[in-house]
């Protein structure tokens, strides 16, 4: 059994602003966003770059800009990457909004940092319905090593801002992938605790139909399924317990796919209610079914079809048109 550890929280944003500037953006070539849900490439699928040894584009700006971007994605890793950001502004509060425009153009810094490798708009999708959202980036990162972004954004009575930052792409992550096999993990059911919801869910109103089946039994009657790690009670940031409201209609339409939550922490029944299991530091560990899917953060969605082929991976949440483009795929037969 893998030793239990911590995830990092959305909260704890682990990729931080590491240089920011207000160049003007380069002339580079528009890329469409990817068709494929991918978080990040296989391991071994690409090269890392040696370190850049001209940085002088990409250091600290003069002024402190309006709007800071903040990358919220966890790590990233070469290949078809799905990023999360979102915009601070002067008082740290955020300022994603549905009519602010984000345009990323990405460039390999070691291999040249004034020529952007791609260009892509974000996607505005809410984490938590009008009050807090953030964007989805998806690109084509073909290397890994320093990569900097230069994020251009603009909204109605507002002057467009132009912010640099820069970030490291790993080699691979442990993140179980887009076309890998789904492990046939032993999650918890209803039926494993007498019909007591409480026993294996935080979620003050669970649904369900989310504690009928196990991973492994759905896999092994080839159902379509849309798995969510998620803790209402004990997600830090807030996230967990409108990533999984989100999901109650959506499974009540569309009855033929199977939906499991899964609490991503180890917890035991005490006082009537779940309770978390700390370790010596008093920090939240990740179960081994967490560690089986190799998560880093939390909440997460995996969408897996008939075959037990992963075919959609989305960190924190899924914006409308993902949804519309992956229950398709997951539901055609096989």
């Amino acid at each position: 059994m893998p030793r239990p550890r911590r995830l990092v929280t959305l909260c704890a944003v682990a990729i931080l602003v590491a240089a920011c500037g207000t160049n003007t953006a380069s002339s580079a070539p528009s890329t469409a966003p990817s068709t494929s849900p991918s978080s990040s490439s296989a391991a071994g699928a690409c090269a890392t770059a040696p370190a850049p040894t001209d940085m002088s584009a990409w250091g600290p700006p003069s002024t402190t800009p309006k709007l800071v971007p903040v990358l919220v994605t966890n790590a990233v890793a070469c290949g078809q990457a799905r990023i999360l950001m979102l915009y601070l502004d002067s008082k740290s509060v955020p300022a994603s909004a549905p009519d602010r425009t984000v345009k990323a153009a990405f460039y390999n810094l070691a291999r040249d940092p004034k020529v952007a490798v791609a260009t892509v708009n974000g996607a505005f999708v809410w984490t938590i319905q009008d009050q807090r959202g953030m964007y989805v980036l998806d690109v084509n990162l073909p290397e890994a090593g320093t990569w900097g972004i230069e994020f251009t954004t603009e909204a109605p009575n507002s002057p467009a801002e132009t912010v640099r930052l820069t970030f490291d792409v790993r080699e691979s992550l442990p993140t179980i992938q887009v076309g890998q096999a789904a492990p046939a993990s032993k999650t918890p059911t209803a039926a494993d605790v007498g019909g007591d919801l409480s026993k294996v869910s935080t979620d003050k109103t669970p649904d369900p139909a989310f504690y009928q089946t196990s991973m492994a039994d759905a896999l092994a009657a080839h159902k379509p399924i849309m798995l969510i790690f998620a803790t209402p009670k004990f997600c830090t940031s807030q996230q967990c317990g409108p990533t999984l409201d989100h999901f109650k209609p959506i499974a009540a339409a569309n009855p033929d796919i199977t939906f499991i939550n899964v609490e991503p922490y180890m917890l035991r029944y005490k006082d009537g209610s779940l309770q978390p299991i700390l370790d010596a530091r008093s920090q939240l560990q990740a179960t081994p079914i967490t560690d089986q899917w190799g998560l880093t953060s939390e909440p997460w969605i995996f969408a897996v079809d008939r075959k037990g082929i992963v075919q959609g991976s989305y960190e924190v949440t899924i914006t409308p048109a993902e949804l519309d483009a992956i229950l398709p795929v997951i539901s055609a037969g096989g």
